[in-house]
């Protein structure tokens, strides 16, 4: 017996129909749960009034203490700042797959670079440069929130290294967290997970700044 072909054009009709209807239901339904909410924002004259707050007051006492300019701002490109944040996730997730990212944050220290002719604690692929010296900066350090006897704490950890996943950890043996024991036996400084390396003004132009 023949086809018909009216009845498979239909046929084919309605389950198209069908197929679009369900798409269109599961990324609509995606969009809609995903979190959204408008971005972060602060009034200009909030802004305005703490920078100013910071060169007047705290910046002016460096200065005059410390005989220098120091860096009043750093800049960090958001690919850096991008990547950072994703090597937090991946590397953490490699030693521990039930990490979430609420869990996970950044905590900004308030730094100074060392004097110039301690340049080479940075070691040789540096690219930090030497005008840095003494003055102010910024250094990202990943955080992962964890039970304590206060209760849960969001303390510095390093995703690199696993004995940092536990609280108790987190705040003992801090020597013993930033050194390891090579193959050989000998103590050498750990490598920290971390971002700074970013471009401090002065000694970079003002021209570029708002505030």
């Amino acid at each position: 017996m023949e086809s018909n072909p009216t009845f498979s054009y239909i046929i084919a009709f309605v389950l198209g129909a069908i197929a679009f209807y369900l798409i269109q239901k599961f990324f609509r339904g995606s969009v809609k749960d995903t979190p959204t909410g408008k971005p972060n924002t602060m009034p200009q004259k909030a802004i305005q009034l703490m920078v100013d707050n910071y060169r007047n007051i705290q910046l002016e006492l460096i200065n005059k203490t410390l005989g220098i300019n120091d860096a009043h701002s750093v800049w960090f490109d958001l690919k850096t700042l991008k990547k950072f944040i994703q090597d937090i996730e991946n590397e953490s997730k490699r030693v521990k797959q039930d990490i979430s990212d609420d869990s996970l944050g950044l905590r900004f220290y308030y730094a100074a670079y060392p004097k110039a002719d301690n340049w080479d604690i940075f070691g040789k692929n540096n690219n930090i440069p030497k005008e840095s010296a003494e003055k102010h900066t910024l250094i990202m350090i990943p955080t992962l929130k964890m039970k304590s006897v206060d209760g849960y704490l969001d303390f510095d950890f390093n995703p690199l290294d696993e004995r940092t996943y536990s609280p108790d950890r987190a705040t003992q043996g801090q020597s013993m967290r930033m050194m390891k024991i090579s193959d050989d036996g000998e103590t050498q400084a750990m490598q920290v997970m971390a971002q700074n390396h970013g471009q401090t003004i002065p000694p970079a132009v003002t021209v570029v700044e708002n505030y």
